[in-house]
């Protein structure tokens, strides 16, 4: 399964999966989800389940990125909140006025609070009162954290 992911992807999950799976073994459900959701992922329960199942319940490294590759080829997050956006967009401009999208921001899904907004416009060079592409801003929200934060 190791060639399917870079080098670095692969480091990055193996840390965040021992730093859980002290014992080389995960055997929760609970701990499986906070491993995905730390790396991105958004798995549901039935997704949870299913992964152990296939694995007899238990999970190791290898097991463990199988996994991800097929979750990985599941879920396009990106992909689902641009059409998310595009269904909302009535006059098909694809913009969103900057007032609009920080109310999503903060009441739907995780609340974030208007400092995490306003840091997140600045990162996307999103002006408070301007209209935001949302097909940028979405690859610029979606992309993976630098490592130097």
């Amino acid at each position: 399964m190791a060639h399917h992911f870079k080098e670095e992807d692969i480091d990055e999950f193996r840390e965040c999966f021992y730093l859980f799976a002290r014992e080389g073994t995960i055997n929760k459900l609970d701990e499986l989800s906070v491993i995905m959701r730390s790396l991105g992922m958004s798995p549901t329960i039935t997704e949870l389940k299913k992964y152990f199942s296939e694995n007899n319940g238990k999970l190791h490294f290898p097991e463990f990125l199988k996994v991800m590759h097929n979750h990985c080829r599941v879920e396009k997050l990106p992909n689902e909140i641009l059409a998310a956006f595009k269904a909302n967009d009535r006059q098909h401009s694809g913009t969103i006025h900057s007032k609009h999208l920080k109310h999503l921001l903060q009441g739907w899904g995780e609340h974030l609070n208007s400092k995490e907004v306003e840091q997140i416009f600045r990162e996307a060079n999103v002006h408070p009162n301007g209209k935001v592409n949302y097909d940028e801003f979405v690859k610029i929200a979606c992309a993976p954290i630098p490592d130097y934060y």
